[in-house]
């Protein structure tokens, strides 16, 4: 449903061809990016937040970087909850109003959220397939009465999107799923399980549902998901809509509880109820949909570019070239437990993160999340290399607090 919908935008405001282009350069980022970190999750068993603690930033760094990770998510879900409720909107002929719609729709998915993995597994199961045969039909309808090639070599119906700020939407705006990948590979037995799921719902979800929604939305002249789907499918593809909304939405809610509860545990140590946690994120991703998030996505979806990919640049420095902390985690992975302490902070990768952070901004020019990304695991190589030097060490480590 993310990928439809960011296809249908950048559809709007882009040729097919600058849209492919567009998708193909941000889906081998993601992939590099969503591949690696999470072979690091699956290896160690543990979701991006915990990792961090060990991968570059400390306990109460990765306590910040879970805080960014949870309101990203909770983004999301105002995103996708609004898309939910324009759906119920208009099969109420607005007779209940959108705020209402979407206040209604999000405390649902909390609901149904809150019950976690058994009903997620459950939705996903009965949604994706739908959804892949809705957009599959309405290709077949727009096949049927528009020519290919005059869709594929049409200008766009909406304003310019450049194809560096396409392929940045396309990076940023699922960046954060590549890296809280450990949240879900954490569950898979070995990096090569990894390597398919990355690779199938990276290239074939990004490309394939993806450039659906670029020549759909050229078809229609329109970036309106829901416009689009009921020209094609009526009521019924509105509904496999909705249905696709309620599944992304429990993922989104799932990571968010995830790292808002790492950040909880991390910097104030209380034991915390992750249904509570849910509960109140769902309220607050309600509020997003409420105030209009939809309205500003293709800004959510920059910021979110050059916000999260410099995470990956110092994680993957820390963990497969550093690798200061593989040893410790090893050992205590083989008695299934945390290793019992870690840096209470390190400052590189903050410091770092925040240096990539800042590129992205002044650097003109490439893709801003891979400049991101680039700049932030150099300087955090650089930095801790430079400090092990000065120290007269091998390794450079910060003072450690009890896990």
């Amino acid at each position: 449903m993310s990928q439809f919908v960011l296809g249908a935008t950048l559809g709007y405001g882009m040729t097919f061809w600058n849209a492919f282009w567009a998708i193909v350069v941000g889906s081998v980022l993601l992939e590099i990016v969503a591949l690696l970190i999470g072979i690091a999750g699956a290896w160690e068993g543990l979701p991006t937040g915990v990792l961090a603690r060990w991968g570059g930033f400390g306990k109460y760094g990765a306590g910040l970087i879970s805080l960014v990770v949870a309101v990203g998510s909770m983004a999301w879900f105002g995103v996708q909850n609004a898309i939910f409720a324009e759906a119920v909107n208009r099969a109420t002929h607005g007779y209940l109003g959108l705020h209402l719609c979407s206040t209604l729709t999000g405390l649902f998915v909390t609901l149904i959220a809150i019950f976690g993995f058994r009903w997620l597994s459950w939705t996903a199961g009965l949604t994706v397939p739908t959804f892949v045969g809705v957009v599959g039909y309405g290709m077949y309808r727009v096949l049927a009465v528009e020519s290919v090639s005059e869709l594929m070599h049409s200008p766009p119906p909406g304003p310019e999107i450049t194809l560096m700020t396409g392929a940045t939407m396309v990076a940023g705006g699922f960046m954060l799923g590549a890296v809280v990948t450990p949240d879900i590979a954490r569950f898979c037995r070995s990096g090569k399980d990894v390597f398919w799921m990355t690779l199938i719902s990276t290239f074939l979800g990004e490309l394939g549902i993806g450039l659906a929604a670029v020549l759909l939305a050229h078809a229609a002249r329109t970036p309106d998901v829901i416009s689009i789907i009921f020209n094609v499918a009526g009521w019924i593809g509105v509904t496999v809509v909705s249905l696709a909304t309620v599944k992304i939405n429990d993922v989104n809610l799932y990571g968010s509880s995830l790292h808002l509860t790492n950040v909880i545990q991390a910097l104030l140590r209380w034991r915390v109820n992750r249904g509570a946690v849910t509960a109140v994120l769902g309220v607050v991703g309600t509020l997003f949909s409420v105030a209009g998030i939809l309205q500003h996505f293709v800004g959510f979806l920059l910021i979110l570019g050059v916000s999260i990919p410099p995470i990956a640049g110092v994680l993957v420095v820390d963990y497969f070239i550093l690798k200061r902390d593989r040893a410790q985690l090893a050992k205590s992975r083989e008695m299934l437990s945390l290793p019992p302490s870690c840096e209470w902070m390190n400052p590189v990768g903050i410091f770092a993160w925040l240096v990539g952070f800042s590129a992205a901004y002044a650097i003109k020019g490439g893709i801003p999340s891979l400049n991101s990304i680039l700049v932030s695991g150099a300087i955090y190589f650089v930095g801790m290399k430079l400090l092990a030097y000065r120290a007269k060490v091998s390794t450079k480590r910060f003072a450690a607090v009890l896990n």
